[in-house]
Formats: C-alpha cells, sequence, structure tokens
C-alpha cells in the first residue's frame, strides 16, 4: 500500500517469501571504489556518494521468515545475521551486493548457497536485549583468519525517515540485491518494504574483525544508524 517511496515501480507478479527485520545496525565506512573492485562483477557498477564508495556492516535478527501462504516453521524461522555489504548499479538500478552473510542456522546457509549462490556461511551467533542495547556476538565458524563481531549498539534519537539525497538515503533505501550464477550472470532478487524507520545510534566494539579479515581496510568511525523493525517481502530470483 506504500510506494511513493520506492526508486521504481513494484515488480509484476506475487511476492513469494516474507520475514521480519529486527534491532537492525546500519554501519558504514567510505572505502575508495578501487580497493572495492576485485570483490564485484564487472557487469556491476559500484556506486558512490560524496566522492567516495561505502562498505556497510548490518548486524540483526529476523523472524517470520518464510515462503507466501506458509506459517513460520518453529525453530527454522527466526535467526539471528550478519552481512558485510556495498552499493551497485545495474541498468540504472541501485541495489546491494554481498561481500559476506553470516548466520547461525545450517538449513539457510545451504539453502541460500545452494539456491541463490549468496555468499552465507555458519556463524555462532548470539543477539540479546538489554534494556536499550543489543548484545551481540557472533563469530564464523571455521574461519582463518577469524570474522568475528562481539559488541552492543542501539538508538540514540527519535525515529526519521531519510531525505531523498541524503547519505542515510544512499546507504539505507535499497529496494533489490545482486548476486551471479554459477555460470557467471548477473542475477537479481527485488524486495519490499516500507521506508526506513532509522535512528541515529552508537555502538561499543570488544572484537571487529568482520572487514579487514575478509581483505578490506576500514579506517575511522563508521556512519551509525539503527531501526527497530521492519517487514520485508521478497520476489523471485530471476536473471538481471
Amino acid at each position: 500500500m506504500h510506494v511513493d517511496h520506492r526508486p521504481w515501480p513494484l515488480p509484476d507478479g506475487e511476492w513469494t517469501s516474507r520475514q521480519t527485520w529486527h534491532d537492525l545496525l546500519f554501519a558504514h565506512w567510505p572505502v575508495s571504489a578501487a580497493v572495492l573492485r576485485p570483490f564485484v562483477p564487472a557487469a556491476l557498477e559500484i556506486q558512490e556518494f560524496n566522492g567516495t564508495s561505502w562498505v556497510g556492516f548490518v548486524p540483526f535478527r529476523m523472524t517470520g521468515v518464510t515462503l507466501r501462504g506458509w506459517p513460520p516453521i518453529p525453530g527454522l524461522s527466526a535467526f539471528p545475521e550478519m552481512n558485510l555489504r556495498l552499493y551497485v548499479e545495474h541498468q540504472g538500478r541501485a541495489g546491494v551486493w554481498f561481500i559476506s552473510l553470516d548466520a547461525c542456522k545450517r538449513p539457510a546457509v545451504w539453502a541460500a548457497r545452494r539456491l541463490y549462490n549468496l555468499p552465507y556461511f555458519f556463524a555462532r551467533i548470539s543477539a540479546r536485549q538489554k534494556r536499550d542495547r543489543v548484545l551481540y556476538d557472533a563469530a564464523r565458524a571455521l574461519s582463518s583468519p577469524p570474522v568475528e563481531f562481539r559488541g552492543d549498539y542501539g538508538p540514540t534519537g527519535p525515529v526519521y525517515q531519510a531525505r531523498r539525497g541524503s547519505i542515510d538515503h544512499f546507504l539505507a533505501e535499497r529496494y533489490c540485491l545482486y548476486a551471479q550464477d554459477r555460470r557467471g550472470r548477473i542475477t537479481t532478487i527485488e524486495i519490499h518494504h516500507d521506508a526506513w524507520p532509522l535512528q541515529a545510534a552508537s555502538w561499543t566494539v570488544d572484537r571487529f574483525t568482520v572487514a579487514t579479515a575478509q581483505g578490506i581496510a576500514i579506517q575511522g568511525e563508521p556512519v551509525l544508524h539503527f531501526s527497530k523493525r521492519l517487514d520485508v517481502v521478497f520476489w523471485p530470483l530471476r536473471t538481471a
């Protein structure tokens, strides 16, 4: 019912799966597009804002992960996840390219790798609430060097929606993801949700190696945003 915030119309056909995202942190650092180019297929353009491309780290938890018309499956439909991403464009449509995604449900990791060729990894992840903070502890299994995040985060300001043309809008408001299938073709999954309910945020880090362990050097303090909850629907994978 709410589509005015979208950059292009809803896809044809019905959405086929859904999930709800909770207690999500956006942590973003400026990183040169030249540094990120090896992580992205040549067919995708790396986007820039304020003269630089950006790398995002996003820990959160999800519930209600299921297919359209199906009830959530106990034990499989709710779990925390963290991902490392950057921002790309293909044929005029801005989207997300994932460097990695970590989740603590082996069936979800297997399915995402098998069906979508997404770079999912199994990790041991704990995410729990303590007053207005999220205590997050994640470590990828069998990873060398270690891919880990241990710390806490939470909101520090009122809820707002990003203004078009702002850095907040560039980093958050994206309505598709891109991947590459085993034949080398660019694929996409389109999504829909309300405009992001963002808040300013803070975090305290005990250990963070998610970017550097995967070959991306980051410097300085990140740009931080928090979002409490967002309901999301997905369309089927297709060739871009």
